[in-house]
């Protein structure tokens, strides 16, 4: 597996070396997943960050009538985590699954605090990292309380379609909010 594309994305955060950005690969390990294969499960600690180099994953929760509400795709080029989980080191809320054969580098807490003390620069780049994931966040959550479904719905097939276009119907409206019958209605709204 390639660290090609991991180094490409720190470089457009922050300026380092070649030395600097290969010292920062030895700490994440290459991990393969199949198709549907869970990289986390509901209810277990989440003991890495990680970085998608190739397919995508799903983020999801499962409601206690069995409903599944997806908080957010992980394609190539995006980073995967529970922050929550990894941080306080606590159980997991979320499910995190392949949607297609899927490669992703993993860091663990242990060696992300050993990377920050070897490179100081690391912490900016992980403060920069998470200022733009909690920017998309509130973007998203602003979307979600001014914008309708159907809004939202082109929004999203508009922003994303590389990922929209790996997606079924079901795991789309699981992201929207709604219901599949009613992404079903919207959909036949503009035929």
């Amino acid at each position: 597996m390639s660290y090609d594309l991991l180094k490409q994305h720190i470089k457009k955060n922050v300026n380092l070396s070649v030395t600097e950005l290969n010292q920062i690969c030895d700490y994440f390990k290459p991990l393969s997943f199949k198709k549907k294969e869970f990289l986390l499960s509901q209810g277990s600690l989440c003991r890495f960050e990680g970085f998608v180099t190739e397919g995508c994953f799903r983020v999801f929760t499962l409601d206690k009538k069995g409903n599944e509400n997806t908080l957010y795709f992980a394609a190539k080029d995006w980073w995967l985590m529970d922050i929550d989980s990894f941080m306080h080191q606590t159980t997991s809320d979320l499910n995190m699954q392949a949607l297609e054969d899927s490669e992703v580098l993993l860091i663990n807490r242990e060696d992300k605090i050993a990377l920050y003390e070897a490179l100081p620069t690391v912490e900016k780049l992980f403060r920069i990292m998470f200022q733009k994931g909690l920017v998309s966040w509130q973007r998203r959550l602003v979307r979600n309380h001014c914008l309708t479904a159907k809004e939202r719905y082109f929004h999203f097939i508009e922003t994303y379609p590389d990922i929209a276009s790996k997606l079924t119907d079901k795991q789309i409206a699981g992201y929207l909010g709604i219901r599949h019958e009613f992404l079903s209605k919207i959909k036949k709204s503009e035929n």
